[in-house]
């Protein structure tokens, strides 16, 4: 019987320690736990960072893509205004030095009808040299 007591007590000494131990081995568990958690908040919360910073960033991507289609579009306005404006300059050009041909085809027809008409009035050069408006206006016709 004393054995059975002693065995018991060592029995129940042996399960109190063991219960002690698994209380402890909670209390470390906990810690350990809180101490795995920590890093699980904290990834979450840079997580949570980093998916704004990724979330403005593509906000950011998407003005600047926005502004560029802009900036193409008026470039595009802007390249056709200048080639029509460059096809009227040419046509402009084209157009003065037709008139410029056609005035200096009349200079020399009147330069041609001063002659003549010089050599009808006895040589009087004084006709061909100027046109007959500035020799009217000075009094010599």
């Amino acid at each position: 019987m004393i054995r059975r007591n002693r065995r018991s007590k060592a029995e129940k000494s042996k399960n109190k320690g063991q219960r002690t131990m698994g209380r402890r081995g909670m209390g470390v568990y906990k810690v350990g736990s809180v101490r795995f958690c920590k890093p699980s908040e904290e990834d979450h919360k840079n997580l949570v960072r980093l998916q704004d910073l990724v979330d403005k960033l593509q906000l950011k991507v998407k003005s600047y893509k926005r502004s560029a289609e802009e900036a193409e579009e008026q470039a595009n306005s802007n390249l056709g205004k200048f080639r029509k404006i460059q096809h009227e300059l040419d046509e402009a050009e084209e157009r003065a030095e037709i008139a410029e041909g056609q005035v200096n085809k009349l200079r020399a027809k009147t330069r041609d009808v001063g002659l003549k008409v010089s050599h009808h009035f006895g040589g009087n050069t004084s006709y061909s040299s100027s046109p007959w408006w500035r020799t009217a206006a000075l009094g010599d016709v």
